[in-house]
């Protein structure tokens, strides 16, 4: 079983920043892809960013630019730099990785972009 946890969640103004950590329980961290996801409410959940085992990276159109995630396989954590915040931003963070077929997701941790 993989545990998996997110943090870093908070609320912040239009403009601002905040970085989302995950940290992930088992071996071989630095094989596995890692991704970031969100749900606002009323609608779907969607894909942010993601990453694998070769740093390879994908972000959704709407972040380009904006949200860079990286990982540190050292400590496990793969975290999410999110820059130039919008309200539309505004959603539960949730952070998925996928091992042998499996997938795991944490609890989320909200993200209140208001003025």
């Amino acid at each position: 079983q993989v545990q998996i946890m997110e943090s870093g969640g908070g609320s912040v103004q239009p403009g601002g920043s905040l970085t989302l950590s995950c940290v992930a329980s088992g071996n071989n961290f630095s094989q596995y892809y890692m991704a970031w996801y969100r749900q606002a409410p009323g609608k779907q959940r969607e894909l942010v960013a993601n990453i694998n085992g070769f740093d390879n990276v994908n972000y959704a159109d709407s972040v380009k630019g904006r949200f860079t995630i990286s990982r540190d396989n050292a400590k496990k954590t793969v975290y999410l730099q999110m820059n130039n915040l919008k309200s539309e931003d505004t959603a539960i963070y949730y952070c998925k990785t996928v091992r042998r077929g499996f997938q795991y997701w944490g609890q989320g941790t909200q993200v209140t972009v208001s003025s």
